[in-house]
């Protein structure tokens, strides 16, 4: 059965090019030219993927990321956005995308993206059907792998799915450095064609969440390196 793509893009030369090019490489491929009409398409129907333009009509990119993931909506999104537009990058990564395209884009480009983010869905899924149940705790956390949970003083800490994946390494790892590259091989795979800025971005959200244990594990920049995640004073390892 084909993967189906859903196009939100309402630049109808662009929109073309893309469902051409999409369909050709054996995706059933669904377009939308409006923001309101895109959601309620990706919240109503199945989809294996969404292709999102950050401009558009009656709601723009960020608001449908921010409320596809808000819904529990984890279908793989990858955002559009422009040429030297470096916050648009950074917020969409910050509001649950799992890849970006800049434009303009050559079709070789974007296929291979495209490849690339149903690739890593399709690995993690087949991960979470065969992990067993366990916990692991670190501090204030209470880590769940099987479940993508994380319980910090008693409340659960909304995590996206790569910011889980990003503290899920570090925990099993404590007083390690990481590269970046490392973390980038590890969450997002080999074939990952975006910068290790994605890195940086997640783990920067990831710390704000994490600010509000007394106890809770402390995510250290190593200059020009990476990564090291601190357990709380007086605390062991991650049990």
């Amino acid at each position: 059965m084909s993967q189906k793509v859903l196009v939100i893009e309402d630049e109808p030369t662009l929109a073309r090019l893309l469902s051409y090019n999409l369909t050709l490489e054996g995706y059933d491929t669904t377009v939308i030219d409006h923001g309101a009409e895109g959601l309620q398409t990706a919240l109503q129907k199945p989809f294996d993927l969404i292709v999102l333009d950050i401009m558009l009509p009656g709601l723009n990119g960020f608001e449908i990321l921010s409320r596809l993931r808000q819904s529990g909506n984890r279908t793989p999104v990858i955002v559009l956005t422009a040429r030297n537009a470096e916050e648009e990058v950074v917020q969409g990564l910050r509001r649950g995308a799992d890849d970006y395209i800049t434009k303009p884009f050559g079709v070789a480009e974007l296929l291979a993206r495209v490849s690339a983010v149903l690739r890593r869905s399709n690995h993690e899924e087949d991960k979470l059907t065969e992990s067993t149940e366990k916990v692991i705790t670190a501090g204030d956390l209470s880590i769940y792998p099987e479940k993508y949970e994380v319980i910090l003083n008693g409340e659960t800490v909304p995590l996206r799915p790569k910011e889980f994946e990003v503290l899920l390494y570090l925990v099993q790892r404590p007083g390690m450095v990481i590269t970046r590259d490392d973390l980038m091989n590890v969450v997002w795979g080999f074939d990952y064609i975006g910068g290790q800025r994605t890195v940086d971005v997640h783990v920067s959200s990831l710390r704000k969440k994490l600010e509000l244990g007394q106890e809770s594990v402390q995510i250290e920049s190593i200059r020009g390196v990476g990564y090291k995640l601190v357990m709380p004073k007086k605390l062991g390892a991650p049990k």
